[in-house]
C-alpha cells in the first residue's frame, strides 16, 4: 500500500507573524518557513504504519513555491521514500489544492492519504473534507488514533462530545489532530540521504487545474490589544462591578 501525505509550508509556529503595513497580508519577508505541525503529525503516522509492515511507500506531496522544496526535504528527512512539489507563487485556495491532490492520486493509486486537520496559516480545515468528496472516498478527520488493518482502517476521532471511532474501507482519507503522536526529529544521516531521495517537480497546468482565487482578501489586521485586568478588594465589589458594567 502507498500512502500520500500532503505537507505545507507555513510560517513557523514559534515565529509570531506580522502584518504588512497596508493592510494587505501577512508579511513573508525574512521570516522563519517550516512545514505545518499538522501534516508533520501526519507524515510521522505514515511513517509508523510503514515502519509496522503495512505500507511499502510514502509519497509527500506539497502544493507551492520552489522554496517548498526544503519542507519537502524534511518529510523525505524523517521517513518519506520520495516527493512531489506541484510548483505555483499563486495563494491556492483549499479546493485547488484538493483538486491538484485528486489528480496526483489517480496517478499514485495511493491506499491512504493522511493529512493535517487544518494549516496554521489561514486555519481552514477544509482541503482534507473537500478532497474526500472529489474523489468519493471515506474520510476519518480529527484522527487521534489510526489503526490498518488488511482492507480497513480504524480511525478514533476528536469530536465535541468526546471520541467517535469510525472503520473506514480502504482507499480512505484521515486528516490527523495533534494528539495523535509525537513527530520525530530527523537525524543528520537521515537528512544526507534526503538530498539524494526523488523529487519531482510539476505545475498546476499539468493537471488542468485552475489555481485563480475565488475569495477576495479586503484587510488583514493585527487583533485588538487585551485590556488590563481590575483587582477587587472582596467578592461584595466583585458582584458590584459586574452589576454596574450591566453583565448580571
Amino acid at each position: 500500500m502507498k500512502i500520500l501525505v500532503p505537507v505545507k509550508r507555513v510560517i513557523d509556529y514559534n515565529v509570531k507573524p506580522r502584518v504588512k503595513a497596508d493592510g494587505s497580508g501577512v508579511d513573508l519577508a525574512n521570516v522563519k518557513m517550516s512545514m505545518n505541525p499538522f501534516d508533520e503529525i501526519a507524515v510521522e503516522e505514515a511513517i509508523r504504519i510503514k515502519e509496522a509492515g503495512k505500507a511499502e511507500e510514502i509519497i509527500a506531496v506539497s502544493i507551492g513555491p520552489a522554496k517548498a522544496q526544503e519542507t519537502l526535504r524534511t518529510a523525505l528527512a524523517m521517513g518519506a521514500d520520495r516527493a512531489i512539489l506541484v510548483e505555483t507563487d499563486d495563494e491556492v485556495e483549499p479546493l485547488a489544492v484538493a483538486k491538484i491532490l485528486k489528480a496526483v492520486a489517480e496517478e499514485e493509486q495511493p491506499g491512504l492519504i493522511m493529512l493535517g486537520k487544518q494549516a496554521i496559516d489561514d486555519d481552514s480545515n477544509q482541503t482534507g473534507q473537500m478532497l474526500a468528496a472529489l474523489m468519493g472516498r471515506p474520510q476519518g478527520t480529527f484522527a487521534n488514533t489510526v489503526e490498518v488493518e488488511g482492507d480497513s482502517v480504524t480511525v478514533k476521532r476528536e469530536v465535541d462530545g468526546g471520541l467517535q471511532t469510525v472503520k473506514l474501507t480502504l482507499p480512505a482519507i484521515v486528516t490527523t489532530d495533534l494528539r495523535l503522536n509525537e513527530p520525530r526529529y530527523a537525524s543528520l544521516p537521515n537528512i544526507m540521504k534526503a538530498k539524494k531521495k526523488p523529487l519531482d517537480t510539476k505545475s498546476p497546468a499539468d493537471f488542468g487545474v485552475d489555481t485563480a482565487p475565488r475569495l477576495t482578501t479586503t484587510n488583514v489586521s493585527e487583533p485588538p490589544v487585551r485590556q488590563a485586568g481590575e483587582k477587587v478588594e472582596d467578592v461584595d465589589a466583585l458582584v458590584a462591578k459586574i452589576k454596574a458594567l450591566g453583565i448580571a
